[in-house]
């Protein structure tokens, strides 16, 4: 993987080089680690934000919810797994 330069600010660099040091971790990965927990955190918001978006919209509510009930009926089909 080639290098690549991120500027930081000095109060986020000196976060990186305490969190690296009390991990043991290089300062690579904790902001690996960081940047996954980051896109996670984006993901789920998006999520949220549209599913709120689905519930203000009265018909397409009703039909999650007829949808769900259909679902719900898979777990009474006698189907062992």
């Amino acid at each position: 993987m080639p290098d690549i330069t991120v500027s930081l600010s000095n109060t986020s660099h000196a976060t990186l080089i305490k969190l690296a040091e009390t991990s043991g971790e290089s300062m690579q990965t904790v902001l690996d680690k960081a940047i996954e927990n980051y896109r996670r955190h984006v993901f789920l918001m998006q999520a949220n934000q549209a599913f709120d978006a689905l519930r203000q919209n009265q018909a397409l509510w009703q039909e999650e919810l007829a949808e769900r009930g259909l679902w719900d009926q898979t777990m009474a089909d006698g189907v062992v797994e």
